[in-house]
């Protein structure tokens, strides 16, 4: 069979429960007399079924308290399922809580052994991968003192050097390749990019929706001990922004089609802006309908269109909004994103201090964004959207039409990266 159809972490009807006590009082009485239930129970991952395939990086996605780690400390062993099993082919290293396999007591190098014996290592393994560990932590002296006297960044840097150096065939990182100096944390990803050119298996979970568009290739959201999306990388970021601004999946399904007969304004003919653009037709759009991106466009400083932009020239990004409720300070952005989804540049009114003041049910407004995008040759997207705080301090999406516009950037000289930089460069002979 291929590797494809061998998948090196098979998870079926996993389920998690936590007894929940009200009272400590409640929690001796049940343990004196087992036979007398004083809890509670609270499910932490309820019927999760998930298949991981050698060579994938997977990206983890979930608000706090979702499940993700209770996932991976099940997957590592830290954590007993109360249900369901776990397969797993292959050596596993975690960076989940660091150092758990250290002795506070022992020096460095002891534990640099001692973490090896719990990887499964033989002495001649830890000795040939010994000094690598120890270049990686780069902690000095200190590597042949008590780990109980290290600093917090020390102790993070040998553990975690001693968790990457030990090439397992599956790599499990939960938000700590930023630990360490700013030096340390560029080995931190360097490393990783070793471990997935190798083809090695990743599960990374973090709250950096960057992260995950750059580095995985998959990707899962967990709610509630439950998985809702499995799939694209794109796709799954895409949804998990709904989730964080608190749009539901069903309620979103259930509201456009009123919204389309009884709200929307119809803005789509030959006078329009985006008529003149190329729109994407697989745009995505949602928010509470309060207000309504209906028109959008890129143009020069004289207002002619512009469909292919030169990075070194000033551009106009407009965007048209209708308000179907009075709102308070609405926020207007404008976003500029690649194909993969990545955000390469981007503003709002609030991040340019602008007071927006207060709109009416009925009102239409202008918002005019000028700047030079100085971004890579390249295709990309425009996305426009009009947001506010509401009266509890939440975040409020009244529209969103993300990857809106595809457009077009061209440059007059070479780039290197993701962006043109415009230096003046002086040589001076001595």
């Amino acid at each position: 069979m291929s590797e494809q159809t061998e998948p090196v972490i098979k998870i079926e009807n996993l389920s998690k429960n936590y007894k929940m006590f009200a009272r400590k009082k409640d929690r001796m009485l049940e343990t004196i007399f087992p036979m007398v239930e004083r809890h509670g129970i609270f499910t932490a991952m309820n019927d999760f079924n998930l298949e991981v395939y050698k060579g994938e990086v997977l990206g983890v996605l979930g608000k706090n308290g979702a499940g993700k780690s209770t996932l991976l400390k099940m997957i590592t062993g830290v954590v007993t399922p109360s249900g369901g099993t776990i397969e797993i082919k292959g050596k596993i290293s975690s960076l989940l809580e660091l150092g758990t396999a250290f002795n506070p007591e022992l020096t460095g190098i002891d534990n640099i052994y001692q973490h090896g014996q719990v990887m499964g290592l033989s002495n001649e393994e830890i000795e040939q991968k010994k000094q690598e560990i120890i270049d990686f932590a780069d902690i000095g002296e200190h590597l042949y003192q008590p780990v109980k006297t290290y600093s917090s960044g020390m102790f993070a840097r040998l553990a975690f050097a001693c968790a990457i150096n030990v090439d397992p065939d599956i790599l499990i990182v939960d938000e700590v390749l930023s630990v360490g100096d700013m030096a340390f944390q560029l080995k931190c990803f360097k490393k990783f990019e070793q471990f997935k050119k190798k083809g090695k298996t990743i599960l990374f979970v973090t709250h950096s929706i960057t992260d995950i568009l750059r580095n995985c290739t998959r990707t899962i959201i967990i709610q509630s001990g439950k998985k809702i999306f499995d799939g694209d990388v794109k796709e799954g970021v895409e949804r998990y922004k709904k989730m964080i601004v608190g749009v539901r999946e069903k309620e979103e399904k259930e509201k456009v089609p009123a919204q389309a007969t009884k709200t929307t304004i119809e803005n789509t003919g030959e006078g329009t802006w985006k008529s003149h653009f190329t729109e994407n037709p697989d745009l995505i759009t949602y928010g509470n309908g309060h207000a309504e991106v209906i028109d959008y466009g890129m143009f020069d400083e004289h207002d002619n269109y512009v469909s292919v932009l030169e990075n070194d020239k000033e551009v106009v990004l407009k965007s048209k909004i209708h308000f179907h409720e009075d709102v308070k300070d609405p926020i207007f952005t404008m976003t500029v994103k690649d194909f993969k989804g990545l955000e390469m540049a981007g503003t709002n009114t609030l991040i340019e201090k602008i007071a927006t003041g207060e709109f009416h049910k009925g009102e239409e407004v202008e918002v005019a964004f000028k700047q030079k995008i100085n971004v890579a040759p390249g295709k990309y997207t425009l996305s426009f959207s009009c947001t506010h705080f509401n009266h509890r301090g939440e975040l409020e999406v009244l529209n969103r039409k993300y990857d809106a516009l595809l457009i077009e950037v061209l440059s007059t000289k070479d780039t290197v990266g993701l962006m043109r930089l415009d230096s003046d460069i002086t040589i001076t002979k001595k």
